[in-house]
């Protein structure tokens, strides 16, 4: 009997564990309205203007599979066309040779609906 509690009770807390690391992985998404500006070797390009308006860039270095075989962005028909981009943002901590912190952050195209 000791065995089992012991082992239902070390289940559960592997489970509490589990679970609250899995909190911290995951990502919100976010949402963007902008002008599609093309696609470069370090992702892709859509101008977005601010609440007073100024025009800023946002660019996307992945891109969900699905959406690229349903539009090709690759091409140029698509430049200038409106769309809504919802995006998750990943930040990644990476140390350098000399021991200094270089935060990389990606951002990845899970949704794109033409407007």
């Amino acid at each position: 009997m000791k065995t089992k509690s012991f082992a239902l009770t070390g289940f559960l807390m592997l489970c509490f564990f589990t679970l609250t690391s899995m909190r911290f992985t995951t990502q919100d998404t976010m949402t963007f309205e902008g002008t599609y500006d093309g696609h470069e070797d370090y992702g892709y390009n859509f101008i977005g203007t601010d609440t007073d308006d100024n025009e800023f860039t946002m660019t996307f270095q992945e891109i969900d599979s699905k959406i690229l075989s349903a539009l090709d962005l690759k091409s140029e028909a698509l430049v200038g066309s409106k769309f809504k981009v919802t995006y998750t943002s990943k930040t990644e901590i990476v140390t350098d040779e000399d021991g200094y912190d270089d935060e990389t952050e990606t951002y990845t195209i899970v949704e794109l609906k033409k407007l």
